[in-house]
């Protein structure tokens, strides 16, 4: 590796330009070139962030030598193909949650990451904030006794929108996907892949859902109640549940910097982690850990538990009969 990692950005949107901050403030890092579907996208970018490439279209910023990694921030039903492109042109690969529209999709990219040797990584940013490290480490060293309940959720309302890309089963629209995925993780994080499910979800007008549950269940009899919409502001809160105590992440639980700790028979305390900068800092660090240490993925968001998280939404999506054209 160079001494500044040189990162590529594929489609340069709102999310994208979140994290270009991110790696603006990451000393051995740089932007070295941005793929967009038009020039004037990619220029109007490559302005604001000083980027020296700008390319009109992926396979350029896929082919470029002088890029070691690319984060692909478009809509997740464009992930499989963009990821296989820049995999087959030997770039490691940061994409953006969901990882794919499906299993089978996850399945495909990992299989060729794991057939070139490239690193590939979920963009799950929320895993590596400084509480969500701190609190793994509770659950683990038994603060709260044992695990037995996880609620997670995310929702948020939004104006229904026919043509827009949340509404739109074309682009993988609706809540679970596009947020549910969040809790879905969480509950995956902290106990695994559930061997049952139950789930509703109310399906919209165009196909999608637009607001849902689910309950997961666990081998050791654990549960993870988690809900999701796009049509619904949810708490954006999150509890952990043990035999002995929980675990209450306060809003935004995607983003969190405050949890209260509840121990049977003692006081609540309140533990705060605040951090400067982006929230994609500590995601963008353990993407270049990786990269200098020469490993294909990431401990903390392995391509088996991202796969696992895919399949347990295919199969939440089953139960509310939401499938998407290009499955």
């Amino acid at each position: 590796m160079p001494d500044k990692i040189r990162w590529g950005i594929l489609a340069p949107g709102t999310i994208a330009r979140k994290f270009a901050v991110g790696l603006q403030a990451t000393p051995d890092a740089e932007i070295a070139a941005v793929g967009a579907r038009s020039q004037e996208s990619a220029d109007r970018f490559g302005d604001e962030f000083h980027v020296p490439r700008r390319y009109a279209g992926y396979e350029k910023l896929a082919a470029d030598p002088d890029v070691d990694v690319i984060y692909i921030a478009s809509p997740h039903a464009f992930h499989m193909e963009q990821a296989l492109l820049c995999l087959d042109h030997g770039k490691a690969v940061l994409c953006e949650k969901p990882f794919t529209i499906n299993a089978a999709q996850a399945q495909a990219v990992i299989e060729r990451a794991r057939a070139r040797k490239l690193f590939v990584m979920e963009a799950m940013w929320s895993r590596f904030i400084p509480l969500m490290a701190a609190m793994r480490k509770l659950v683990a060293d038994g603060a709260i006794g044992d695990l037995r309940m996880v609620v997670a959720d995310f929702g948020f309302r939004t104006r229904f929108n026919p043509q827009g890309r949340l509404f739109d089963p074309a682009l993988g629209g609706g809540g679970l996907l596009d947020v549910g995925v969040y809790a879905v993780s969480f509950a995956s994080m902290l106990l695994g892949a559930p061997d049952r499910i139950a789930s509703l979800a109310e399906v919209g007008q165009t196909g999608v859902d637009e607001q849902g549950a689910a309950i997961l269940g666990y081998a050791g009899g654990e549960l993870a109640m988690i809900y999701t919409g796009v049509r619904t502001q949810t708490p954006l809160e999150t509890t952990i549940m043990g035999a002995d105590g929980m675990i209450q992440i306060h809003n935004p639980s995607w983003a969190p910097t405050k949890m209260t700790i509840k121990r049977s028979g003692q006081s609540p305390e309140l533990v705060e982690m605040p951090f400067e900068g982006s929230v994609y800092t500590f995601q963008i660090a353990e993407v270049q850990r990786c990269l200098r240490a020469g490993k294909l993925e990431s401990d903390t968001m392995p391509l088996d538990e991202t796969l696992s998280i895919m399949t347990t939404m295919d199969q939440i999506r089953a139960q509310w009969g939401v499938r998407y054209p290009m499955e």
